[in-house]
């Protein structure tokens, strides 16, 4: 008997486990964790290439914080989302939409990590990183997710800049202001976005438009959206040779940089040519790994500065 008792026990024990990583694991995808590592590494890297030192505790509580930050603004979004989340394939299995979790709990859960990390960056590395950190979460939620989302198809082009903040806080964790080159890291991103979105929206649209989401291939139609993509790619261009244009990277970076924006011509070509759908996740993964890149090789430039003149 008392045996029957004790398998009956770990079996409740281990349902209670199983429980509570499920409820741990809904919680991490508030967070958004795709969004947030691309965040992460944005900040890093104005962190890293802001001129000046900074103390490593000091550098790596700044990029947690601004994880936290980040997190924060995913988990408001979804809070505000649940209803059209609920109409697309790629979003309705996310914690809120699928039942999991009261949407109560998610705002709460939001709002505590955006004040927190607005806050402990106020308090524990310097209040301009602080102030910054705070336009990008109020951004995030209430100009792009409750105002601009859902009436207009710019909402990408103005929303985007939500995401092109995180290197600024970098840098200004390191210097305090906002000077030129986060100003160009900032400018990267924002021309960046676009086309990386609109990509997404291409192969997507009948999720969005479901949803009643006016993304561009809804409002304006597929062809208006190549025609979109190819201009701020070719923007882009330029944009991405700032840095070495005020000197804050060289011509290693430059190298890379070029060679990069070829490939993602490429990609946009094929978007601009192609009548059968086939090409915009293409070039919606490729952008995200090009992204990547030119923050790496610009990093790798800067190791390779330091090496030679010091």
């Amino acid at each position: 008997m008392s045996g029957e008792n004790g398998k009956n026990t770990a079996r409740l024990e281990t349902a209670e486990a199983v429980a509570v990583r499920a409820r741990l694991t809904d919680y991490a995808l508030l967070l958004k964790p795709r969004v947030m590592s691309l965040v992460v590494f944005s900040g890093l890297t104005g962190l890293l290439m802001a001129p000046g030192p900074i103390a490593p505790l000091t550098g790596a509580l700044a990029i947690f914080l601004i994880a936290v930050g980040a997190g924060a603004s995913g988990a408001i979004n979804m809070w505000y989302d649940r209803d059209i989340d609920a109409h697309m394939s790629r979003t309705r299995d996310r914690p809120i939409p699928a039942g999991r979790m009261k949407p109560g709990r998610a705002l709460w859960f939001g709002i505590v990590l955006a004040v927190s990390s607005v806050v402990a960056m106020a308090v524990w590395v310097n209040l301009m990183a602080s102030g910054i950190l705070a336009v990008t979460i109020a951004y995030y939620v209430f100009l792009y997710t409750m105002w601009l989302k859902r009436r207009t198809p710019q909402n990408i082009v103005i929303g985007g800049a939500s995401g092109a903040f995180p290197p600024m806080i970098g840098w200004a964790a390191v210097t305090g202001g906002m000077e030129p080159g986060s100003w160009a890291l900032f400018a990267i991103i924002f021309f960046w976005t676009p086309p990386h979105f609109w990509a997404l929206a291409l192969f997507r649209a009948s999720d969005y438009e479901n949803a009643g989401v006016p993304m561009l291939p809804v409002v304006k139609g597929v062809q208006e959206t190549k025609k979109q993509i190819v201009i701020y790619s070719l923007i882009l261009v330029p944009v991405t040779l700032l840095p070495v244009a005020i000197g804050i990277s060289g011509h290693f970076y430059g190298a890379a940089a070029a060679a990069l924006n070829v490939w993602l011509l490429g990609h946009t070509y094929r978007v601009w040519k192609d009548d059968e759908g086939r090409a915009a996740r293409p070039m919606f993964f490729f952008s995200l790994i090009y992204l990547f890149l030119v923050f790496t090789a610009m990093l790798a430039d800067r190791g390779l500065a330091m090496m030679i003149y010091h």
